[in-house]
């Protein structure tokens, strides 16, 4: 269900605790394909974009008197990043990958011994000489620090540290691209640390079929993919295992949700992104359950559609009630609201996943107290809740959840931790005491802010923003 929709200027005025997620949507939409990350004391670092913008960092630390303000620092990286990703490591340090013709990768702060950037020869062995299909390389941190990078259909296993890749991975199979310009999306799959061995695993969904780009500049606009692969990476051999969503989409959105699930919202049905080349809007948002055995049909849920077609420079994001915030689409190099098939939207809306529902409150937790707002590794906080129908301690998990800087189809930073469970005990009446551990080390979790959420029965709270140091 959608429940609002409001015009994007107006939401600076919505309440501080989320104001912060919604500059990462206000700025990327000003700027043009610029990128960022959140740094551990809440400072938005945004780095490259297009044109003047290209080579220059953006940063701004969110303040409650009104008076913090951007500062710029024009020409600070080493090359131009126009369609490049960035991550978020361990050492509260941002990696920047890529982007258009630039194969390779770079630091922010820079690295005092080497200001050069380093050469990734797989990023130039993954262009495709047409449309490159390379750009916006999927990041994602792994458990052991090193980083998985996804582009056009190869994936490696890479040591920044030592500038090497470990290990390359299977293709992913059908020979499809999945990267811009026939971005599909990608998640890391929330990692457990209530299990002993700490699996992880990505997922890639959607795209456009090779060719498309050069299709959609003759006005031939190819049917979009509607395959998903997932590959654990921390298997020994591991090999992607393939499915099909209920509906094809290029240009979606993948977003995590508390309890698991994970919507797919946003996209076409027909041709690609860029300018102009896709068509048919998907307006109808799709749950995916990863717990679900593959086959079932309660693994993929379609929703309710949405008012708006949101289409290339669209974005979405998860919010602290709950709700995923969607938001633009402007397929035309201006800003164009008459005269064209699909005109540039500034809105916003709100999509509320089922769990949001008032059938399901009386097994909803509602957070009352929590011992700090500040989660160190491995040390023990405490977290009362109260719940109306509890059913039992196993049923009880709590998780943090890394708020996104979403472009092009990838929520960059975008992670879930599952924070290790000592125990659930009844104080009094409907009120819980529950006792959990900090992340145990920076890989699982770099520093910095992420939405607290306490998940009973797969209804999770409202979140709560607390600081990973």
């Amino acid at each position: 269900m959608f429940l609002f929709n409001v015009r994007l200027l107006l939401t600076f005025r919505l309440e501080k605790n989320t104001a912060h997620v919604f500059v990462l949507l206000i700025y990327k939409n000003l700027l043009t394909c610029p990128i960022a990350s959140l740094f551990p004391i809440g400072t938005l670092v945004q780095t490259g974009g297009f044109n003047d913008g290209e080579r220059n960092i953006r940063m701004f630390t969110p303040c409650w008197d009104e008076t913090c303000d951007w500062n710029e620092f024009p020409g600070y990286l080493s090359q131009r990043r126009w369609y490049a990703t960035n991550q978020i490591l361990p050492d509260g340090r941002v990696i920047v990958v890529g982007g258009r013709r630039q194969f390779n990768y770079e630091f922010y702060p820079k690295n005092q011994n080497n200001n050069s950037p380093i050469h990734l020869s797989f990023l130039q062995e993954t262009s495709d000489p047409n449309d490159e299909n390379n750009l916006y390389p999927f990041l994602h941190l792994l458990p052991d620090g090193n980083l998985f990078i996804f582009a056009n259909t190869r994936s490696v296993l890479f040591d920044y540290n030592q500038n090497r890749v470990i290990k390359e991975f299977p293709p992913i199979p059908g020979n499809d691209p999945r990267n811009y310009p026939s971005s599909g999306s990608s998640i890391l799959l929330p990692l457990d640390e209530n299990k002993d061995y700490i699996e992880a695993e990505i997922m890639v969904c959607g795209g456009a079929p090779r060719a498309s780009f050069e299709g959609a500049l003759q006005g031939n606009y190819m049917q979009a993919l509607s395959s998903c692969g997932r590959l654990k990476v921390t298997d020994q051999n591991p090999t992607w295992v393939m499915e099909e969503m209920p509906l094809a989409r290029v240009m979606g959105d993948m977003i995590l949700l508390p309890n698991d699930e994970v919507v797919i919202i946003n996209g076409v049905s027909l041709g690609t992104a860029g300018w102009e080349h896709g068509r048919g809007p998907v307006l109808t948002p799709v749950l995916f359950r990863p717990y679900v055995n593959i086959g079932s049909q309660w693994r993929f849920t379609i929703m309710s559609p949405a008012s708006k077609p949101r289409l290339y420079h669209s974005s979405a994001v998860l919010l602290r009630d709950g709700r995923v915030l969607v938001g633009g689409s402007n397929p035309h190099i201006f800003y164009n609201f008459t005269g064209v098939v699909y005109p540039t939207d500034l809105s916003l809306e709100a999509f509320s996943p089922p769990y949001l529902s008032p059938i399901v409150d009386q097994v909803r937790p509602n957070i009352q107290y929590m011992s700090s707002d500040i989660l160190g590794y491995r040390v023990f906080s405490y977290i009362t809740f109260t719940v109306t129908r509890y059913t039992s301690a196993s049923e009880v998990s709590v998780r943090i959840i890394a708020p996104s800087f979403t472009t092009h189809s990838f929520g960059m930073n975008q992670r879930m931790v599952v924070l290790k469970l000592v125990g659930v005990t009844q104080m009094n009446g409907d009120t819980y005491y529950a006792t959990i551990v900090g992340p145990s080390t920076a890989q699982i979790a770099p520093s910095g802010y992420y939405m607290l959420f306490v998940v009973h029965a797969g209804i999770p709270s409202s979140g709560l923003w607390v600081q990973v140091l």
